[in-house]
């Protein structure tokens, strides 16, 4: 019998509303008692944790993690990146469907499953093809996905021109119980851009994508939403329009909900301004007001929860003229230090900002987690939220090193990961 306690945290677990210095014991993967500090014994335990002055909460939930296995393994692996994540305190990463072949067949869910279990990582939970190879015209085998454990469904950001096959597609959804997984986008507003609409865009000659491209796109699921009582989670929020449209959906109680990637709330359209491709990122990083509106959604509760977005490149992805290179941000390492660092910046309590990465993402993805409740799996990350340290190539244990916060400083380093009460990363122990 496997024995591990965790002595003397400050435990911040905001689905149990628990903010307190406590001891954690773990027993064969589960949490056995959560007591008020220095009154769980050592005896008979195999291992101790002393987290004096540090930090523990449930491990971190991503609800946006591309993983490039199946289909891209020059860029990363399931593997490399379930490493990744462990190392950096998540212990849950929802993968999209857009991988090579597609997620539109129980055969690559299972697949994807079993090359996480011999990674023995973090754990991955899939989103399945809302249509047929992600190609708008077919819907998939919608509920055998389903059943063989897609969290949800989602065309990611490949168009559904002909509405009507998305109405069906919601109601079906909804006759299953199904959250359908939304990355707004209207293509041809969109299709060949790659920053925001705007004076800096046009000053730099890039083609700019507009904030029309997601609010059209977002009011065309919303209308269905209304008609079917579809279930429907907005990802990757990036405009002020958008918030309001989300707020007034929410006030008129639709089943919606919403995140954001933790870069836009800390990096606007002027970082892009000497044509740095690693900010080169879709949706595009929009404007001073935009942020602003984002990080009052999620001071306000309009937006639910925060993502990494992450999305490994190798070199020569990000090697070239801005509009040619590869959108996206290599972002496991910076997801947690980022989401801190928001704390620090606005209103919100690190109570408040660990819910958006723990038990909120885990309630859209409806899984058991993001908690730490007696009797359920122990999933814990411990963190130093007063250790300074510099993000470098070194600190990166992801394949892709395309970020656009190398040589940030930040505040708040990850210590030591469990994950079904096996303790899979300890700095100490770190290569």
């Amino acid at each position: 019998m496997s024995r591990t306690l965790i002595k003397n945290g400050h435990l911040i677990d905001p689905a149990n509303d628990i903010d307190q210095l406590a001891d954690i014991l773990v027993v064969d993967g589960k949490i056995s008692a959560i007591e008020a500090a220095g009154t769980v014994t050592s005896d008979d335990v195999s291992h101790v944790i002393d987290a004096s002055n540090l930090t523990v909460i449930p491990g971190l939930v991503d609800c946006c993690a591309r993983l490039r296995e199946p289909g891209l393994e020059h860029k990363a692996t399931i593997k490399s990146e379930t490493i990744a994540a462990t190392n950096a305190g998540i212990t849950t990463l929802c993968c999209p469907p857009d991988t090579d072949p597609v997620i539109d067949e129980p055969a690559v869910v299972e697949l994807i499953n079993q090359k996480t279990v011999n990674a023995g990582h973090s754990r991955v939970v899939t989103l399945g093809a809302l249509t047929t190879g992600l190609n708008g015209d077919h819907l998939s085998e919608m509920h055998a996905l389903q059943q063989v454990g897609c969290v949800g469904l989602s065309n990611c950001r490949n168009p559904i021109e002909n509405t009507l096959i998305l109405k069906r597609a919601f109601t079906y959804a909804a006759t299953f119980n199904t959250r359908i997984f939304i990355e707004p986008d209207e293509h041809w507003l969109s299709i060949g851009g790659c920053a925001h609409e705007g004076k800096i865009a046009t000053r730099l000659g890039l083609k700019g994508i507009p904030v029309s491209a997601e609010t059209i796109a977002i009011a065309r699921a919303l209308e269905l939403v209304t008609e079917t009582g579809a279930s429907v989670h907005f990802g990757r929020l990036s405009s002020a329009q958008s918030v309001e449209m989300i707020s007034r959906a929410k006030n008129e109680h639709l089943a919606v909900t919403a995140d954001v990637s933790a870069h836009q709330l800390h990096l606007t359209e002027h970082d892009v301004s000497s044509f740095n491709s690693a900010c080169h990122v879709t949706p595009p990083l929009r404007s001073q007001r935009d942020q602003e509106a984002l990080r009052n959604a999620i001071t306000d509760g309009t937006i639910d929860a925060i993502c990494s977005d992450h999305q490994p490149h190798d070199i020569d992805a990000k090697q070239a003229p801005f509009a040619s290179t590869e959108a996206g941000i290599s972002a496991l390492e910076t997801f947690l230090p980022l989401c801190l660092r928001l704390s620090q910046q606005t209103s919100l309590s690190t109570t408040e900002i660990i819910k958006k990465i723990t038990s909120s993402p885990a309630n859209i993805l409806d899984i058991n987690a993001g908690a730490l409740s007696v009797g359920e799996n122990a999933d814990i990350c411990i963190y130093d939220e007063n250790e300074d340290w510099q993000l470098t190539t070194n600190t990166i244990y992801s394949n892709g090193k395309n970020t656009p916060f190398l040589g940030w400083n930040f505040q708040g380093k990850v210590k030591h990961t469990i994950i079904n009460g096996a303790l899979l990363f300890s700095a100490s122990k770190a290569d």
